[in-house]
């Protein structure tokens, strides 16, 4: 069988098994498995329980389980609560100081968490409430929230950024410091729309409100800086050649864990069980999908499907941005049905020596592959985020959750561009810390 023919086959017997319910791990070795022993017969599967270990034979797979311990100790605190806290207080005089506060408090905690989810149950339950006390759209105080929850894949530390780094041979380094100025660009697009939507409800009285004393500012100040410390501390440790990403991890997981035992009194026994068991189911989710992505890669390879498909996109005579248009809009259908690690452990080892052989950095397009995972989990039909808000909302209709975060999604289409427009976004900061890109 022609090997792009067989490409196509593969995708849609992809899809199907995937929507049947079976796990994303299961489905890509049921899959793999299935187009071995009928293109290249039983022996074929001899090589898969060494693909499978062999995948996970890597050191810096280490830094996953850590930064998702980090995550956890952190989501499991009233850490949240205190971070949307202390910003309220500090910027209630500022106009729009609400917003600012939860958007700002949504990216910070998105990036001590790195989970979408808990970042949205986190603060929302707090700020959606107190938002729409004060006059806020239902719209705006949903849809902030529900987008500002994505930014804990693009913000470092990332677990996706780890991820693209492992399955493409990347530096995990420079893929963090990517993140930094795009992640930064879409909190300001986020600000932006959710002041000028609220300026155009025609209520400017919620825009500035109570008042604290600086009293009240300082006195929460002890609570959330011990994590901010940790954040910066686990970037300079990287960044500064002390340590790798996966010793960065381990320390700041452990530093996490203390400050969750000292400051927030989390010292139950229970409490930690249930910490160190979430983590791990979601550890051993996250590997699992990648050791299954490495066979489903090998297969892929071995049928000489990619080889095929990177060839065929050579030779199409098409505009080179034309050419990433069309890997946006399969990578958005995607995001829409698919976990972003899904998505990035099947796509990017297919797409990366296409956008090479088109011109594009690879570190510049995990940033554009990351934001169009973020619009997947704000967006129907699984959305994510916006199933966590409805759930801590009842009372605010799923459409009125949809409608408020499109506009967002907008923002971050407008990011994409942007990125395309002045790649230097992405692009500068790690090769002014790290050197050229190599």
């Amino acid at each position: 069988m022609d090997p792009l023919l067989l490409g196509g086959l593969v995708a849609l017997v992809t899809i199907l098994v995937l929507f049947s319910g079976v796990s994303v791990a299961m489905g890509l070795l049921i899959v793999s498995a299935g187009f071995l022993i009928v293109f290249d017969g039983m022996r074929s599967l001899e090589l898969m329980p060494e693909i499978l270990f062999g995948k996970l034979d890597n050191f810096a797979l280490l830094s996953i389980p850590m930064f998702i311990i980090m995550g956890a100790s952190i989501a499991s605190t009233r850490a949240g609560a205190d971070l949307y806290e202390a910003l309220e207080r500090w910027l209630t005089r500022v106009p729009g100081g609400l917003v600012i506060s939860n958007l700002g408090a949504c990216a910070l905690f998105a990036a001590m968490s790195g989970s979408s989810p808990a970042t949205c149950a986190a603060i929302g339950k707090m700020g959606i409430p107190e938002m729409r006390k004060r006059g806020y759209p239902d719209g705006v105080a949903a849809g902030s929230i529900a987008a500002g929850g994505t930014l804990g894949i693009l913000i470092p530390p990332s677990v996706t950024m780890i991820v693209y780094g492992i399955a493409t041979e990347t530096s995990i380094g420079r893929l963090f410091l990517a993140g930094v100025f795009p992640g930064l660009m879409l909190v300001m697009l986020f600000m932006a729309w959710s002041l000028y939507s609220t300026w155009k409800s025609g209520d400017t009285g919620v825009l500035s409100q109570r008042s604290y004393s600086w009293r009240e500012k300082f006195e929460i100040l002890p609570r959330v800086l011990p994590f901010l410390a940790i954040i910066i501390g686990v970037l300079y440790a990287m960044y500064g050649g002390v340590a790798t990403p996966s010793e960065t991890a381990a320390v700041g997981a452990l530093l996490c864990l203390v400050i969750a035992v000292v400051i927030y009194k989390l010292w139950h026994p229970r409490a930690l069980w249930v910490v160190l068991r979430d983590s791990t189911k979601e550890s051993v989710m996250i590997l699992f999908i990648i050791a299954a992505a490495g066979v489903f890669s090998y297969m892929l390879s071995s049928l000489f499907i990619t080889q095929s498909i990177a060839e065929w996109i050579g030779t199409l005579d098409v505009n080179r941005w034309v050419l990433m248009g069309a890997i946006n809009v399969f990578l958005l259908i995607a995001g829409f049905f698919l976990p972003p690690v899904a998505v990035i452990l099947m796509a990017a080892p297919i797409l990366l020596p296409i956008i090479t052989t088109a011109g594009f950095d690879p570190i510049w397009f995990a940033v554009v592959l990351t934001i169009n995972m973020e619009i997947g989990l704000i967006s129907p039909p699984v959305g994510l985020n916006l199933y966590v808000i409805n759930g801590i909302a009842p009372d605010i209709s799923l459409k009125t959750i949809l409608l408020g975060s499109l506009p967002f999604v907008a923002c971050m289409v407008l990011g994409i561009v942007l990125l395309c427009l002045f790649p230097g976004i992405a692009t500068w900061l790690p090769n002014a810390v790290m050197g050229g890109a190599i």
